[in-house]
């Protein structure tokens, strides 16, 4: 457990809006999950969908106690006057009217969790004040990769010698989880003519359909094996967050999307490509072009590993030939892991998401 300052506020909510299915569910209770176990607080975390927040925390079908953190539906929730010490809303979720009251009348310390980027501007809004006019201050907080930032999402015991030490393996393993605008298509084309064997891991999402269209079928399902060349592709059930980071590590190299899984990729320290949550005026390549500036600057892979993400993540298909564009990329895989294993472990010296939170609503300016 790390060591938490004795002064803390104890008590913490965490209000979550499921978008996206699990992608914001599932940084919150890994969230709730740490700063109950590292820090010793009691966490609530709120959630509006309660179907989707089962599926994830498959354990609240019997009760609403897991892993030391209550969740709660906030939609149920007919008496929002046992406030916490302090209140992060995830993602601007929005916090119910009632609730607000309360905290009004407490003067809970109140947070905004902002969504993980590596733009060279979030450094300068990072925890900065904004005053409400209920007299309450909303804390904009942002996760990040430099040091003026709030850091990753990270458990004390992510990086383990295994991980440090591991090989990629003569059949190379993939898991491929992304959103379904993906060329997915062309990726198990490209694979499927591939020199060396290849088995892709397809955890249940929403991109079975297009799976299936690939080897010409109505429908897949977990359980599923399918073969074509070289290409074996199998079809995983939905998976924990335990399991599912357990797939990252055993994989050679990993296709991940949105925050959740692209902060667990990175700590897997094996190579992948990050897909972004698509958006407007293709505001999503701009922060996948500030991540690859970031975080591969040092890498010999630079121009390679862009040009793999940028056909990836553009919203529509971009004129480049994808035989070229991943057989360029797993020609120097080797060099990318070893690479991604130095940034991960350089990545991990910075303070964690958790354990900066704590530490910052510790400080005076969030005495009552």
């Amino acid at each position: 457990m790390v060591e938490t300052p004795k002064n803390v506020k104890k008590r913490w909510d965490i209000f979550c809006k499921i978008v996206d299915n699990f992608g914001d569910i599932g940084i919150c209770w890994r969230l709730a999950k740490q700063l109950n176990a590292e820090h010793g607080l009691q966490v609530r975390l709120w959630v509006d969908e309660w179907n989707i927040a089962q599926h994830l925390i498959p354990s609240l079908k019997n009760t609403t106690h897991v892993d030391g953190v209550t969740i709660l539906n906030w939609h149920d929730a007919a008496d929002f006057s046992q406030v916490a010490d302090v209140v992060i809303e995830a993602f601007s979720c929005g916090l119910p009217e009632q609730y607000l009251s309360a905290i009004q009348a407490q003067k809970s310390k109140w947070i905004n969790l902002e969504y993980l980027s590596a733009e060279p501007w979030v450094d300068d809004f990072h925890a900065k004040p904004s005053p409400q006019a209920n007299g309450l201050t909303r804390h904009f907080y942002f996760p990040g990769f430099t040091e003026k930032t709030g850091g990753l999402l990270r458990e004390y015991n992510t990086l383990t010698t295994n991980q440090l030490e591991h090989r990629i393996s003569s059949n190379l393993k993939i898991s491929l989880f992304c959103y379904p605008h993906a060329p997915i298509h062309e990726l198990l084309t490209a694979l499927k003519n591939n020199q060396k064997a290849v088995h892709v891991f397809v955890p249940t999402s929403s991109i079975l359909q297009n799976v299936a269209r690939f080897f010409r079928l109505a429908t897949i399902k977990a359980g599923d094996v399918y073969t074509e060349n070289n290409l074996t592709v199998e079809v995983l059930p939905f998976l924990s967050q335990q399991n599912y980071d357990a797939l990252l590590r055993d994989c050679d190299l990993n296709f991940v999307r949105g925050e959740d899984s692209w902060i667990r990729a990175i700590w897997a320290c094996k190579p992948f490509i990050w897909q972004p949550y698509l958006q407007t005026e293709n505001t999503h390549m701009q922060k996948l072009k500030a991540f690859i500036d970031l975080f591969y600057d040092n890498s010999e892979q630079k121009e390679v590993l862009w040009k793999a993400h940028e056909y990836w993540a553009a919203e529509h298909a971009l004129r480049y030939d994808a035989k070229i564009i991943w057989k360029n990329y797993l020609n120097v895989l080797p060099a990318i892991q070893s690479y991604t294993k130095t940034r991960a472990k350089l990545q991990a010296e910075q303070t964690d998401l958790a354990t900066q939170l704590v530490s910052f609503c510790n400080k005076a300016v969030f005495t009552k």
